[in-house]
């Protein structure tokens, strides 16, 4: 009796549909069954088949793939780039008729009903009809409405009704192939795989245009049920179902006897592909690719919210376009993990940042630790090039810098130039004791601290790294042989508040708090704040680019599956420092590689490049930061796990070599040179002639002694050394050119000091 009264009602529905075929759907009314057309009626004729969540893209500047980022592993494929035996076997096993109906079949219905009358159960659904039900479970889930999909019996009547007519109104508004070609893109092949080229990727390592037919025959088999018929797991029932797709092929003249003999004979012969997703599967760059995923995600012009960018990043489509050289990435990161390896027993980090002088692009962020969450040996997940946030406080996940050590004394040097000094200036670096309470200049706060062991604590007197160069010398030596007494005496004559906006004029900035780099103590002029390596490579970049500091950008452009652009941000690249001061750095750190403390950095070509070492106490963090026109670079090697005893750079052996003591020069040094070489050999980056500075920065004028011109004459500190510096020899002088106004720049904020460093 229940099957008649089911044999009943699907007789009415079918009236109904087929009324819907004749007449219009506003003529339902004088349908069949009068209850059934008024659901009917209630019901929308349209769907919208807007694209699924779609896989997200990030590619390098050449278009390589970096990463994919995806809730469901998609990649729509046009129907012309599928091959024909998938199509030709999707539509024999699961729509015959597909090309003859109007969106429901008919037959198919008449030929379920009988089953059901003898308590059987057969599948009637077309193809445009189980494209709909994909498309409404796609958009359930884009919507966070996981709770109301329903599938297969949990269906009632009025949901297959509701499909039905959304199928009549498909195949009104598309064509047979769009069809077609939407249902191979949305439907699930099992595995995580959505989609004919994603299925043909996984399970083949091909694409779906290069389908044979017995692969596709197996692919079309396994729509009807991928868990049954899952490849990797019941290869067995794969066969059967594919040989039964290519009997039905066989039956509806889509191949031939030949073709069926050849394909029903072939082994089930996979090539897994499984893909992963995320930065963690990156092919080059981890952590880049993790610096561009959080630009995207703290950026408002891609969602109002954390969730809604979340949500474009999983399922929107993405191609990003970012800046990454691959080739240089390369280089740089062979160059991190050849310093040491992620797993060495010491724990010591190395990383390189490169950027572009002038445009801000960075060309290359590398390091030696392994971008995983997993707890294990070497597994780090905070990026060494970054601070700890972004300007608004965002996340970044970055390490939050390094002390920067000596690398920070250009940052000094510059804001001498800045104030009318010039580099031949003899100063004395004698000079090691500074009480407390002398009298800094700060004119937007002010500055303390002692190099004074009368002043208790534990001060020292200052000390250099050198114990041979306590005496009187030019600025323009001080500089390239890293000079800690000749840094401080330079300071005598400045304001605070001046070299902290040159820091910030040129990109520094503190790498915990993003505030301006804080020069509240006097120990900060030899770098005791956390600054982030891309700061200091955007530090070089604004010397290199001849004053003009642009902020580091990684993305280039950022366009969905439709084409909709999104705005990305821009360099904002200004003249934030006077091009005679910039070529005066530049002229100085120069000779740093020739004849200064870098002397033994391997660079191939020194004449036209500037660089400047760093090493902090113990030599926990060790730097070389340098530029040429095309590129710049700041590589770091140290300590990021903690500054105790354990994490010295002192008398430890790092793949075989023994080092006494590690600095700037070394590894850090290596890894610098390596990258700088490999670019120059690239286009657009081979480094042009250095900017010659203004003959006024190279005049000798009166030194600056003690009882004479200084100011510590009355300050109580330490007299003059005796030795007798050698006489500076002032180089050629260029023609003078007209003095640049330097940029103002924003007070400084104060934040809290550490030890004093040294080194160069």
């Amino acid at each position: 009796m229940a099957n008649l009264v089911k044999l009943f009602v699907i007789c009415g529905l079918c009236g109904v549909l087929l009324a819907a075929f004749l007449v219009p759907m506003g003529a339902l009314a004088t349908a069949a069954v009068a209850g059934t057309n008024t659901v009917m009626n209630q019901l929308p004729s349209t769907l919208s088949t807007a694209p699924p969540a779609q896989t997200t893209k990030v590619l390098a500047s050449d278009g390589s793939l970096i990463a994919s980022f995806y809730a469901q592993d998609r990649q729509d494929v046009k129907l012309a780039d599928m091959s024909p035996y998938i199509k030709n076997g999707i539509v024999s096993i699961e729509d015959a008729r597909f090309y003859e109906h109007g969106g429901i079949d008919m037959t198919g219905i008449l030929r379920a009903l009988v089953a059901t009358v003898k308590g059987g159960r057969e599948g009637a659904s077309t193809i445009t009809q189980q494209y709909v039900n994909n498309i409404i479970i796609e958009q359930l889930v884009s919507n966070g409405k996981t709770d109301a999909v329903k599938l297969g019996q949990q269906k009632t009547l009025g949901d297959k009704i509701n499909e039905m007519k959304l199928a009549i109104g498909m195949e009104k508004d598309m064509s047979k192939d769009d069809i077609l070609a939407g249902y191979l893109n949305i439907i699930y092949f099992g595995n995580g795989a959505y989609g004919i080229e994603a299925a043909a990727k996984l399970y083949f390592n091909t694409t779906a245009k290069d389908l044979t037919l017995a692969q596709a025959a197996a692919l079309a088999g396994v729509v009807n049920s991928p868990s049954y018929y899952d490849p990797i797991t019941e290869p067995d029932h794969v066969v059967t179902r594919r040989n039964d797709v290519l009997a039905n092929m066989l039956t509806q003249k889509k191949i031939t006897q030949k073709e069926y003999d050849e394909a029903v004979k072939a082994p089930l012969t996979l090539d897994v592909n499984k893909p992963a997703q995320g930065c963690v599967a990156a092919s080059t760059a981890p952590y880049f690719c993790d610096y561009v995923q959080q630009l995207i995600l703290n950026d408002t012009a891609f969602g109002a919210t954390t969730e809604e960018r979340t949500k474009l990043l999983l399922q929107g489509g993405l191609t990003i376009k970012t800046t990454l050289d691959p080739a240089l990435q390369n280089v740089a990161q062979d160059q991190v993990n050849a310093t040491i390896a992620p797993t060495d027993p010491l724990q010591r980090g190395a990383a390189v940042v490169s950027v572009q002088p002038g445009t801000g692009k960075v060309l290359t962020m590398a390091q030696n630790t392994i971008y995983n969450p997993a707890a294990a040996p070497g597994n780090y997940m905070g990026n060494f090039a970054l601070p700890v946030n972004d300007a608004n406080g965002l996340p970044l996940n970055g390490a939050g810098g390094f002390q920067p050590g000596s690398t920070f004394k250009p940052i000094v040097f510059a804001e001498w130039l800045n104030s009318g000094h010039s580099m031949m200036t003899v100063i004395n670096g004698a000079v090691r004791k500074y009480p407390l309470g002398y009298p800094w200049k700060n004119s937007c706060g002010t500055t303390g601290g002692a190099y004074d062991p009368a002043a208790g604590g534990g001060s020292l007197l200052l000390p250099n790294d050198d114990p041979d160069h306590y005496y009187p010398m030019t600025a323009f030596e001080g500089l390239y042989n890293s000079i800690n007494t000749i840094t401080f005496q330079t300071a005598t004559q400045l304001d605070f508040c001046n070299i902290q906006k040159m820091a910030t004029a040129t990109g520094i900035k503190d790498g915990l708090t993003n505030k301006p780099y804080d020069v509240s103590d006097i120990s900060s002029l030899i770098g005791t704040h956390n600054v982030a390596p891309i700061d200091m490579a955007t530090m070089m970049a604004t010397f290199a680019s001849g004053g003009t500091r642009c902020d580091p950008i990684a993305l280039v452009s950022v366009t969905d599956g439709s084409g909709k652009a999104y705005p990305v941000p821009g360099a904002n690249c200004q003249q934030t420092v006077s091009a005679k001061v910039a070529a005066g750095v530049t002229y100085a750190l120069q000779n740093m590689l020739v004849r200064g403390s870098g002397y033994q950095i391997p660079l191939n070509d020194k004449s036209n490049s500037f660089a400047k070492t760093g090493t902090t106490d113990y030599n926990i963090d060790t730097w070389t930061v340098g530029a040429n026109s095309g590129i710049a670079t700041a590589s770091w090697f140290g300590s990021y796990k903690g500054n105790g005893p354990a994490f010295y750079n002192q008398n430890i052996t790092i793949n075989g070599h023994y080092w006494g003591v590690v600095d700037g020069a070394n590894l850090a040094g290596t890894q610098w040179a390596g990258v700088m070489n490999a670019a120059a050999g690239q286009p657009g980056m081979a480094p042009g002639s250095l900017t010659q500075p203004p003959a006024s920065m190279l005049s000798q004028t009166a030194p600056l002694i003690a009882g004479v011109n200084n100011p510590l004459a009355n300050s109580g500190a330490v007299a003059p050394s005796q030795v007798q510096a050698p006489a500076p020899q002032a180089p050629a002088q260029p023609a003078p050119v007209v003095p640049q106004a330097p940029a103002a720049t924003q007070d400084p904020a104060p934040a809290a000091t550490s030890e004093p460093t040294s080194g160069p």
